[in-house]
């Protein structure tokens, strides 16, 4: 099939590239002339694991191409996605839906013959009708079906999500679009990959529900965690405890310093903003995103307590930036306000981090960037685990300590035994754990 994927950002290239491994033909568009350029040299524009071999393969192939040209594209398209970013309105807290509109307007002059036009972006419930409505008043004579596709990735995992999926959601409200969208993800039904189709607005609602329940499933362990401190109870221990009964599963149970990233914060705002608007509020999601705001600036407070409560003008080194490894995303990060509330303290922080130091340079103002974990421990007072990546947890605990000034370990992800630490002689602080 013709596939046009508008929008070349995280969600639109991963699920581009992916469509084009199926064997279809996919352009992906975008407005910045500079990213479709680097995009046609190879150069990918985020980190993921396995997108640079998948998208020069079928870029090589002919099967993924790139374009600012949205008119030529869509002419000729079958199935258009729209997967452009709708980031949280300043404000009010609900979704700008500014960039999916303009797509909106700009595939209605496009479009000839039946198209299939799909939200691919995460949006309120009602979006689909009104990108309808606007195409309909555009182009009144134009033959199409608007349908709902939420994604479901994990940055960092993305491309196994996408072709290994736990359902395939397709909101409908023209039967048209059935037969297209299942040959849309005939590979994937063929692995028997559950293809769920429902009404748009009921598709629009399953993304927004999905979000908030993980979220508040992370929220709820992190609260447990900090109770297991207070009565000498063990938060992993109580996550296994919970995880292996059936009904409630161990994902999303791991303790630590909150969620971050490009969806949970977002979508649970805009979950929580639109019932707010249909007089039907969430209650727990509101409790979620004030609990989780709170805990990262805890945590800050967490590390200058495990540094003897005064850090000004001694050094902090902290470990990872990113919301979470194998990703070199920075959006809402957790690293962001620990470090903040650690400068507010009069603290000196160098990070460090694999993938994330240049988008974190112009989020994170007056801190030192070293090119490894020892080099910013370097005469630290503390050392602070944000984010777990696999290079960090087997750290050569007595080569710190060799070089830290003083050795305090703040490890926000529980990635080490409290035994093993202290024996090298560290001060060891965790999330939910008695063992201090």
């Amino acid at each position: 099939m013709r596939i046009v994927m508008i929008g070349s950002g995280y969600v639109g290239l991963v699920s581009g590239a992916c469509f084009a491994d199926f064997g279809h033909d996919v352009i992906c568009v975008d407005k910045m002339p500079e990213k479709i350029d680097a995009l046609k040299n190879g150069q990918i524009p985020i980190f993921e694991p396995g997108l640079d071999v998948i998208v020069s393969t079928n870029a090589k192939a002919g099967r993924l191409s790139f374009t600012t040209d949205l008119k030529t594209a869509v002419a000729d398209a079958d199935v258009v996605f729209i997967a452009v970013g709708t980031p949280s309105r300043r404000g009010d807290g609900h979704a700008d839906l500014g960039y999916v509109y303009a797509a909106a307007k700009e595939i209605a002059a496009a479009i000839t013959g039946f198209t299939v036009i799909v939200t691919k972006s995460t949006v309120p419930v009602g979006t689909g009708d009104e990108v309808e409505r606007i195409i309909r008043e555009e182009n009144p004579t134009a033959d199409f079906a608007v349908v709902s596709n939420p994604e479901f990735l994990r940055e960092g995992a993305a491309i196994d999500d996408f072709k290994r999926p736990d359902r395939i959601v397709v909101g409908l409200s023209d039967e048209r679009a059935r037969p297209v969208m299942t040959e849309v993800y005939r590979p994937l039904y063929l692995n028997q990959s559950p293809l769920l189709f429902t009404t748009r607005r009921t598709s629009e609602l399953i993304k927004y529900a999905a979000n908030a329940f993980l979220a508040m499933k992370i929220t709820f362990i992190n609260e447990i965690a900090d109770l297991c401190e207070k009565v000498g109870g063990d938060v992993q221990d109580v996550s296994r405890g919970i995880g292996l009964d059936g009904r409630i599963g161990s994902k999303f149970l791991h303790a630590g310093p909150g969620y971050g990233g490009s969806c949970f914060p977002k979508d649970t705002l805009a979950l929580a903003k639109t019932a707010q608007d249909y007089d039907s509020p969430v209650r727990l999601i509101e409790a979620t995103i004030s609990v989780n705001d709170n805990r990262k600036r805890a945590m800050g407070r967490k590390v200058i307590a495990a540094a003897g409560g005064d850090i000004r003008g001694k050094k902090v080194a902290v470990l990872g930036l990113t919301f979470k490894p194998n990703t070199d995303d920075m959006r809402d990060s957790p690293a962001i306000t620990v470090i903040q509330t650690l400068q507010d303290a009069g603290a000196k922080v160098t990070a460090y981090d694999p993938e994330g130091m240049a988008n974190a340079k112009p989020l994170i103002e007056g801190i030192d960037y070293a090119q490894g974990p020892y080099e910013a421990a370097q005469d630290a007072e503390a050392l602070v685990i944000v984010t777990e990546w696999n290079q960090f947890r087997a750290l050569d605990l007595a080569r710190l300590k060799s070089t830290m000034k003083s050795p305090v370990l703040v490890d926000l992800r529980n990635i080490y035994r409290a035994d093993e630490v202290t024996a090298h002689g560290f001060s060891y602080s965790s999330i939910g754990r008695s063992e201090q």
